[in-house]
Formats: structure tokens, sequence, C-alpha cells
């Protein structure tokens, strides 16, 4: 692998400062040089006058009057002329020499817009160029696969919650066909089969939603209205709502936030990121377990922390948690399955508060910590 070059304008700068000083000392050596080589060799007029009468067979005297008219007489002309000639001969080149940087630069750029594969190669002293080209060629490629692996991800999504919608719809059709067909049903019976079509029905409802919000993650922009916000009331109120997911499996949610702390953000929104990690909490929970929300003041910030006993993120994936329609539970199943994007959105909301979120997990127990500013 090619060792890291200095990454700075000193060799191009050097460069650069050394191939003008050579300009310049070339310039007025060629300078001195032409004029004396120029009037030296003027300076022979009989020499002038000789070839003219011998070649063109021009009088001797119209011979000598030529030669002082056209030649001897306008030396320090002809002198500039030709100097003037050999500068422009010498300024095209430097300028080939400058403008092959540009060339270089040009032709790199165009592998970066051609998505060459292979690593971007300038002269030396290019550099600090060549490292900014291949920084930028690397994190264009990063950028493309994680799109890519996002894009397949969300079809695969749409596959799947288009077969899971399936289950359900068929489900509801067949138990409103029985009650249907039978008027006369048993209403304890008919009770029953009410309570599972509504079930189904919530389910559908459900995997509708996840629909739409595929849609809208991409297409919605985050616009925040901030107000003063008791962080308390707002934990306690979302756990009690919670109440009738974690009853079944005897799950409880225990809220430790002191009294009058509050926080300045979007209420509608930050609830929206408290909900998505608290339903996550609970999906992925211990049966008989209790989840922990707490919120202390730390300097200038808040820091909340939701912790669950549960099976743990294996290392590999927290990295990938935080991703869009990244999900946790490869089976897909009913009881946790979601669009992958809850936690993705709470990290686009807690960004947009310009705070962190950030996920631990052990043996013991899995924590979430928001860090947001007071």
């Amino acid at each position: 692998m090619k060792s890291k070059r200095k990454n700075d304008y000193s060799k191009l700068k050097n460069k650069i400062f050394l191939k003008m000083i050579l300009v310049i000392f070339a310039t007025v050596a060629t300078v001195i040089l032409l004029r004396f080589a120029i009037q030296k060799y003027f300076s022979f007029g009989d020499t002038i006058a000789d070839f003219l009468m011998n070649i063109f067979h021009i009088p001797d005297r119209t011979a000598i009057m030529i030669t002082h008219f056209l030649f001897i007489y306008n030396i320090e002309a002809i002198t500039l002329i030709v100097i003037l000639i050999f500068l422009v001969i010498l300024l095209k080149f430097s300028i080939s020499w400058f403008t092959k940087y540009f060339d270089e630069v040009s032709d790199g750029m165009d592998k970066l817009a051609e998505e060459y594969d292979e690593e971007i190669t300038l002269s030396p002293e290019l550099a600090f160029m060549e490292n900014k080209l291949n920084q930028i060629k690397n994190n264009l490629q990063k950028q493309k696969k994680a799109a890519l692996e996002a894009e397949q991800r969300k079809n695969d999504l749409v596959v799947y919650l288009a077969h899971d919608i399936k289950t359900p719809l068929t489900s509801v059709i067949g138990y409103l066909s029985l009650l249907d067909e039978a008027p006369d049903m048993p209403l304890k019976q008919k009770a029953k089969y009410v309570g599972i079509t509504l079930e189904k029905a919530y389910r559908l409802e459900q995997l509708i939603n996840e629909f739409f919000e595929i849609t809208r993650f991409n297409l919605q922009a985050i616009v925040l209205d901030k107000e003063k916000i008791n962080l308390l009331l707002m934990l306690q109120q979302m756990a009690d709502e919670f109440y009738p997911m974690l009853t079944p499996q005897e799950k409880q949610v225990s809220v430790n936030v002191p009294d009058g702390l509050t926080l300045w953000g979007d209420a509608d929104k930050l609830a929206r990121v408290f909900n998505n990690i608290l339903k996550n909490a609970v999906a992925y929970s211990y049966e008989n377990s209790v989840i922990d929300i707490s919120a202390v003041q730390q300097d200038k910030n808040i820091v909340i922390t939701f912790t669950n006993q549960g099976n743990p993120i294996p290392q590999g994936k927290l990295d990938s948690i935080f991703e869009k329609f990244y999900r946790l539970d490869t089976a897909r199943s009913t009881s946790t399955g979601g669009a992958g994007l809850g936690l993705a959105i709470a990290q686009e909301i807690v960004t947009a508060h310009d705070g962190i979120i950030s996920v631990e997990s052990n043996r013991e127990s899995t924590t979430f910590t928001i860090k947001l500013p007071s």
C-alpha cells in the first residue's frame, strides 16, 4: 500500500517557486545572449552586403544602402522582435508546465464522476489534492453502498409487509363471512369471532400505517416547534399509555425523573422519540421485568435513559440499529415486527434538536441514552 504523503501545499509551492526562479534566470540569460549574438552578427555589414550582391546580384551601393536601412539602423528593433518571439515560446512552455496540474486534477475529477474503481493517483506535489479526491471517492462509495442497502431493505420490507397484510386480511374476510352466513350464531361464539376480527383489523391498520411511514420518512422535513416541556409529566403519561401492552406479560415501567425538570424542544416530536424507544424496549424485554426511564441534569444537558432487561443486542448490530429500515428481528414476528424506521426517525429528531442518541447492550440490560440541550 502506498505510504501516505504530506497533505498540504508545501511540495507544490516549493516546486512552483523553483520553476519560476528557473524561468526568470532562463529569460534573463536568453535576452542577454540574443542581444549579444544579434548585435555582434549584424555588426558585419559587409557580410550582409556581399550576401545580397551574390545571391540577388544587387549593385554594391544599393546592397550597402539596403543593409544599413533595413538592418544596421534597426538593430534594436530586430533584437527586440527576436527576443519577444523567444519569450512567447518560453512562456508557452512554462504555461504548459503549470497547466498540466490542472489536467491531472481534471482527469481525477473525471475518474471521480465515472466512479473509477482504482485509487486516483496524481503527481507527488499534488498529494494534498490526491488525498482529497480519494477521500471524496471513498465517501461517495460508502454513501452509494448505504443507499443501495437501505433501498434493498426497504424493498424487502415492502414485500414482507405486503405478504403480512394478506394474513390478517384473509382472517377478517373469513370471520366476517362466517358472521354473514350464520346470522343466528350463538352470542358467545359471535362475540369471539367479532373479537378476533377486530384484532386482525387492528393489525391490518398497523401494517398499512407502516407503509405510509416508509413513504413519509424520505419526504418529510423535520421542522421544530420548540416549547418548554415538563419531562416528568410527559414520560409518566407515556408510561400510562403503554399499560395495555405491558399487562399481558406483567411488565412494568418505572419513571425516575426529578420533579420540575424541564426541557426546551418540540413536544410532539420528542414524544415520538420516547414512544419509539419505549415501544422497542417493551417489545424486546423479558416477561415480568421492569423498564426503567430516568432523566438527570448534566451541566447544560439533560440525559434521558431507557433501560430494559432482555436478550442483548449483538455488538455487530449496534452500529446499524439506527439505520433506516433496519430490523433486529429478521424473522419478522408479528409481535415485534415493524418497518424498521422507529429508531432511525428517533435519531433524526434528536439530531435536529442538536442532541445525541446512543445504545449500549450487554447480558444484563440494554440502555438507550438521549442527551439533549436543556
